[in-house]
């Protein structure tokens, strides 16, 4: 019995040992090839070279504008991802602190809208933007920041991740801010926003990687 336990655990963290190489193997080979030049890459070298700095300089100067590039991707993510984090907070908050029956029929009927893939709503958010650009709503149509930052502003996941996670909130603490005399909004932001340190973290890594 033992024995077979001792294979059974063997396999276990070779299954592991295999899995882990796989996932973070990809990561190690774009490390090493940005260290090396073209010839070495497709020699398949796996051990770091010299050539970083000149790859670096080639990148910023190869007519890729990937110096702006890089700059509006890391401002739209960060945008995105304090306004996400605001907004899906106070609904997770609001869905799960004031609950009744129609608040739950509208969070469920929420919840349907993450069965939709992002593919099938491309088409509908691109003619929405477009005819919002052909009305004369400056800084509001295509190619324009606005656009590529609201539908990410407010996901069903997040609010969804939120409101999960307010469910561990003390509800306790609640009644007695009330009867001491705090507001909902003082609440949320001096009681609420605190405790849940963890979650907002949680939730601007998964906002920035996808946004």
């Amino acid at each position: 019995m033992k024995k077979a336990n001792r294979v059974l655990l063997t396999l276990k963290y070779l299954f592991l040992i295999i899995a882990s190489f796989i996932s973070v193997f990809p990561f190690f080979w774009m490390v090493i090839s940005a260290t090396n030049n073209a010839r070495e890459v497709n020699a398949g070298k796996l051990t770091f070279g010299t050539h970083f700095a000149e790859n670096l300089g080639n990148l910023f100067h190869s007519g890729l504008n990937f110096g702006p590039a890089l700059g509006n991707s890391a401002l739209i993510a960060a945008i995105t991802t304090v306004l996400a984090l605001l907004i899906s907070s106070v609904a997770g908050y609001g869905f799960e602190i004031f609950r009744n029956k129609v608040r739950d029929r509208v969070f469920n009927i929420l919840l349907l809208s993450m069965m939709v893939p992002f593919c099938a709503l491309m088409i509908p958010l691109y003619r929405m933007f477009s005819a919002a650009g052909k009305a004369g709503f400056t800084g509001i149509g295509l190619n324009t920041m606005f656009s590529v930052i609201v539908p990410y502003i407010c996901t069903a996941f997040l609010i969804f991740f939120f409101r999960q996670n307010t469910k561990s909130f003390p509800k306790d603490i609640l009644e007695a801010a009330r009867i001491d005399g705090l507001n909902e909004m003082k609440i949320f932001t001096h009681m609420y926003m605190p405790v849940m340190k963890s979650t907002y973290a949680a939730g601007a890594i998964i906002t920035f990687m996808t946004s």
